[in-house]
């Protein structure tokens, strides 16, 4: 969770609110109990956070941006949350879980990432979490690279801000920190986007690295090149274009 640059809060929950919803079906796998000490890793606004704590769970939310962690404290001030980067955290007290929704790829210490969640679970206590896996969004990183490469001789490729593991890669780590890997899933999750306002919400939020150093008016143009060529090669739905995700969704046991 690398912070490169302040995020934007307000956008995150109006028109990517969909970061939060798809998050619900990996609750129904972590299973939150009353009473138990569950780290919300990467809670951006808070909303799992919040619902983990409606089912009597312990919650700390845990995020790298300072005005994530701002807004969820707006908006559930009754909760816990505390700015930190998933590679060097510690725990003050051990958790019976560490939950975290699409935040790891946003992690290239993978190891240091996994040894601080390991060191932050009591023996026995469970890992669950979903993130981009190998392949996330390769038809926008293609789109973002050639035409930054074309249009203003910037190599993108070096500023590529995420990490997509496969299952054997990831779950090699795991065990490797100390973790026994029970449940590992790849699997296709084409996302629907809206129109191409959509889309350049979505750059806007999520692509920001691969522009650094450009001036806001080349930004956006450079948007709307990027934009255009996605519509020729994503795939749409009755709700608008379909970003091309795959999503990486493990479950893991700390040894002990």
């Amino acid at each position: 969770m690398k912070e490169v640059r302040p995020w934007n809060a307000a956008l995150y929950d109006s028109s990517l609110g969909f970061v939060s919803r798809y998050g619900q079906d990996l609750l129904q796998i972590l299973k939150p109990a009353a009473g138990e000490k569950i780290l919300d890793l990467g809670c951006g606004t808070g909303d799992l956070a919040d619902e983990m704590t409606k089912l009597g769970a312990d919650v700390t939310g845990l995020d790298a941006s300072e005005e994530m962690i701002s807004r969820a404290r707006e908006k559930y001030p009754e909760l816990r949350f505390i700015i930190g980067r998933a590679e060097s955290f510690r725990a003050e007290e051990p958790y019976d879980a560490v939950f975290s929704n699409a935040a790891l790829h946003w992690v290239k210490d993978a190891k240091g990432a996994t040894e601080s969640i390991w060191e932050a679970l009591r023996p026995g206590g469970r890992f669950v979490a979903e993130f981009g896996g190998k392949g996330n969004v390769r038809l926008f990183a293609s789109a973002i690279e050639e035409v930054l490469a074309s249009r203003y001789d910037v190599d993108a490729a070096a500023r590529n801000p995420w990490y997509y593991p496969s299952i054997g890669e990831y779950a090699s780590l795991l065990e490797q920190t100390g973790f026994d890997v029970v449940f590992a899933e790849l699997f296709d999750r084409p996302t629907p986007l809206g129109d191409e306002q959509g889309i350049r919400d979505w750059l806007s939020m999520f692509a920001r690295p691969y522009f650094s150093g450009m001036s806001e008016e080349q930004t956006a143009e450079a948007s709307e090149w990027i934009t255009g060529k996605l519509t020729q090669v994503l795939a749409r739905s009755s709700e608008g274009w379909l970003a091309d995700y795959r999503r990486l969704r493990i479950v893991a046991l700390k040894r002990g």
